[in-house]
């Protein structure tokens, strides 16, 4: 049983990479974003960044998923921004069998993807915001780091084979 955590900023592909890793695994899959409270959801929409107090709730909410998973003993892939440290410490913490994904990509790159998407409420101008909030994992979280220029197929083999080399 092994829970991934797909993080990443806005636009880094985290929803096609986790459904792709999903279906390899055979596994569910839970959408981060669909935990938002509605009022978070208006609030992005509005070009306002959230603050930490708006997104405890969200977090403690997929916090709960895993946990839901694990006591069933699924496994289970999440998409979650996770961009600080104390988010991921809330999501993972102590469990042993949640691993950190992070899709890592150039400011130039998730720009240009973020403006090809049209069915979103996170708009580009909050994509500064993400950068700015963004403490990228350190070794000791044991992340899985995925550079995004692959195609999402490349990019899901590539956390696949990472996660087989630890025996996940």
């Amino acid at each position: 049983m092994t829970v991934v955590v797909v993080m990443g900023v806005s636009g880094s592909g985290k929803t096609t990479i986790a459904k792709d890793l999903a279906a390899a695994l055979h596994c569910q899959f839970l959408e981060g974003d669909a935990l938002h409270p509605q009022a978070n959801v208006e609030k992005m929409r509005g070009g306002t960044p959230l603050t930490d107090a708006d997104r405890l709730p969200w977090l403690q909410a997929i916090a709960a998923n895993i946990d839901q998973w694990r006591a069933r003993g699924e496994s289970g892939v999440v998409t979650c921004s996770a961009l600080k440290r104390a988010y991921r410490d809330i999501l993972i913490g102590d469990r042993r069998q949640v691993t950190l994904a992070y899709l890592k990509g150039s400011r130039a790159l998730i720009e240009r993807r973020m403006k090809a998407r049209h069915d979103h409420f996170m708009p580009v101008t909050l994509l500064d915001s993400q950068f700015a909030t963004l403490e990228e994992p350190g070794p000791d979280e044991h992340p899985i780091i995925v550079d995004i220029g692959g195609t999402p197929p490349e990019i899901a083999a590539a956390i696949l084979r990472q996660l087989r080399e630890r025996g996940l």
